[in-house]
């Protein structure tokens, strides 16, 4: 029986062209280091360390593996460095939502599913601080939606594509897999939730932003989804719904 439905964020409930919103995000957030790190190299070292992060075993917080990697070798607080962060997404992260577009019907879907009584998850890769989950889903339209979870940096120590990652979702939220659907778009990081019993919806919402692959990306996941299972279905945000309720029958 189904009990919880699981978003990701990125090009699920915000569409947008991952590079060229990364063209604007690494100068932004570089500027709040321009005294300790040269503007050049701080894209290279956040990347390196966001790398790192990915890899967590689950033996640490993803906020506390992402800083030993940041910080390693220089003489920095970890203290002052997250501050640096955090402030940057409480000011400055609000000024690329305008490289965002939203897809159709996405409150129309969160309410359906309310009214089913489910769980809603926010299941992102928690790369990312809260405040920063939140202003997304703010992005969205969907900042006062009651979720069980939305996952980030501090509450997992997993992140997609592991395994891990879904499973501590499910005991956080006491919920078996068999009894989730995990929704987004990509074959990799989300759909391999089925792996562990989850049902799965692949959107299709992005296939008209031009995507180019990350060298993170490629270095995490690459382009092999050897043995990740087809999707249960497929289709718009706003078909969502019609899913569920196969799975509710």
């Amino acid at each position: 029986m189904l009990k919880a439905v699981l978003f990701d964020i990125d090009n699920t409930l915000i569409l947008y062209d991952e590079a060229r919103f990364l063209q604007s995000y690494f100068p932004m957030l570089a500027a709040r280091f321009k005294d300790i790190i040269p503007a050049d190299r701080f894209a290279d070292k956040l990347m390196q360390a966001t790398l790192v992060m990915h890899q967590n075993d689950g033996s640490m917080t993803n906020r506390e593996r992402f800083l030993g990697a940041f910080c390693q070798g220089a003489d920095w607080s970890r203290d002052d460095i997250w501050s640096r962060f955090e402030n940057f997404y409480l000011e400055d992260w609000d000024e690329l939502k305008d490289a965002v577009k939203i897809p159709d019907h996405a409150r129309e879907v969160f309410g359906d599913i309310s009214r089913k009584g489910l769980k809603i998850v926010i299941a992102t890769n928690p790369i990312f601080p809260l405040v920063a989950q939140i202003k997304k889903l703010e992005w969205a339209g969907l900042g006062d939606i009651d979720a069980a979870l939305v996952t980030n940096i501090d509450n997992m120590s997993f992140c997609k594509p592991q395994l891990g990652y879904f499973q501590q979702i499910c005991g956080i939220i006491g919920e078996k897999p068999q009894d989730c659907l995990m929704v987004g778009d990509d074959p990799a990081n989300d759909m391999v939730a089925a792996k562990i019993g989850m049902k799965t919806y692949q959107t299709v919402d992005s296939l008209d932003h031009q995507e180019i692959p990350l060298e993170i990306s490629r270095e995490v996941i690459g382009k092999n989804t050897e043995g990740i299972p087809s999707a249960d279905f497929k289709g718009p945000l706003a078909c969502v719904p019609q899913a569920v309720d196969i799975l509710l029958k």
